[in-house]
């Protein structure tokens, strides 16, 4: 009994530990693999049987996961994110003026759309453009892996953590939207004030001679459906239309279709982050069923404790598996501390490199052109901009 007590506990420890390095060494798994064995062990060994763990998978998480993912691919292969980026620049000619444009456009489109597909489209879009007007693409792409996060805390529909809030909190989306948008909106003027401190080149507000923006194509039936069933999606969002069911029709309708083949749309959905949420599902309530998460009550007693402990677990086992962790500590009626939980564990991904998932997507692309964006750049950037968002997220949402 104390040996099978000892391999239990073993078995979540090991697997916190591979979810934080996002791998174990000497084995070919990723997080999603090694969320799905550990709760699986844990099955195994009695902690939980399988209707438990399956009653333990969170439907409304999913089912708004996957749906999103679905709508994403289908802008994604319409054009709309690449036009949205030509639109932007066709304002600008400047360093300064493309920084500012960068910013504040992949901050506000992911706040409606998961931020990573902002930074997987945008990156490579990026660097191109600074290649073409001979520019330091370094301060441009921590411009897009920033501000994809910051703007992704103004919705619920930002980026994963706050749609697994959205489920738990019950919070309107409107009510998330006006009290943290205000929050996205001044970090994403921090962050172009603090990349203009770090980075003399991008303070020129001279026009550059040329701008090539590019006329992507557009396959325009599939862009006016999507746009419009996009539109509606939207709409139903901030009218208070249940999140995941809504997600569920715009998804479903997409994919009627004679313009482009199932596989290519499900070959855009992020089946590894489907996999790892449902096994997070299922080690959340096996660390709850084994009342391991008691120390935490202690320590999260306070507003500023709360958002200390998000940011540090965040950063330790990545922001979705603590939220899952600090979810059953925080009561469903208590808005201010899942609001300070969604903040926190989104702008903690901007501390460092290896904090989001938005992060290593620029960095991956970055180095597959030959450019090094390293962990001590990036850092001396996401400190301060890190560090100064949150303390606006601590008094604008404990003290407003």
């Amino acid at each position: 009994m104390i040996l099978i007590q000892f391999a239990i506990y073993g078995v979540i420890g090991l697997t916190y530990l591979g979810l934080a390095l996002g791998y174990i060494p000497g084995l070919r798994m990723n997080r999603a693999t090694i969320a799905l064995v550990g709760s699986t062990f844990l099955i195994a060994f009695g902690v939980l049987n399988l209707q438990e763990a399956w009653q333990a998978i969170d439907p409304n998480t999913i089912v708004f996961l996957l749906s999103m993912m679905v709508v994403n691919a289908n802008l994604s292969y319409a054009g709309f994110f690449r036009r949205a980026l030509a639109v932007l620049l066709s304002f600008t000619r400047s360093p300064l003026g493309l920084l500012i444009a960068l910013t504040f456009g992949s901050g506000i489109l992911s706040a409606f759309f998961l931020n990573d597909t902002l930074a997987l489209v945008f990156t490579p879009l990026t660097l191109s453009l600074a290649q073409a007007l001979s520019l330091n693409p370094i301060p441009y792409l921590l411009a897009i892996a920033g501000a994809t996060n910051i703007g992704s805390v103004a919705t619920l529909s930002g980026n994963p953590q706050n749609i697994l809030i959205g489920s738990f909190s019950g919070i309107p989306y409107l009510e998330f939207l006006r009290i943290l948008a205000p929050v996205a909106f001044i970090g994403l003027i921090i962050q172009v004030g603090l990349l203009w401190l770090l980075y003399p080149d991008v303070r020129s507000a001279k026009p550059c001679q040329v701008v090539p923006i590019n006329n992507q194509r557009i396959f325009k039936p599939l862009f006016n459906k999507t746009l419009v069933i996009t539109t509606g999606l939207l709409i139903a969002f901030t009218i208070g239309l249940p999140l995941a069911q809504s997600a569920l029709v715009a998804a479903s309708l997409l994919l009627i279709t004679r313009r482009i083949k199932p596989q290519r749309v499900l070959k855009k959905v992020d089946w590894n982050l489907l996999v790892m949420f449902s096994g997070l599902f299922i080690l959340t309530k096996a660390t709850q069923k084994l009342n391991l998460l008691q120390p935490f009550t202690h320590v999260i007693n306070s507003a500023a404790s709360l958002l200390g402990v998000t940011v540090v677990l965040s950063n330790l086992i990545s922001n979705v598996p603590a939220v899952l962790l600090l979810q059953p500590l925080i009561s469903p009626d208590d808005t201010k501390s899942w609001l300070l939980l969604a903040a926190g564990s989104t702008l903690a991904g901007n501390l460092t490199l290896f904090g989001a998932v938005a992060n290593l997507i620029t960095v991956e692309a970055a180095a597959d052109l030959g450019y090094k964006l390293t962990f001590l750049e990036h850092l001396r950037f996401g400190v301060p901009l890190t560090i100064c968002t949150l303390i606006i997220t601590y008094l604008w949402v404990n003290l407003g």
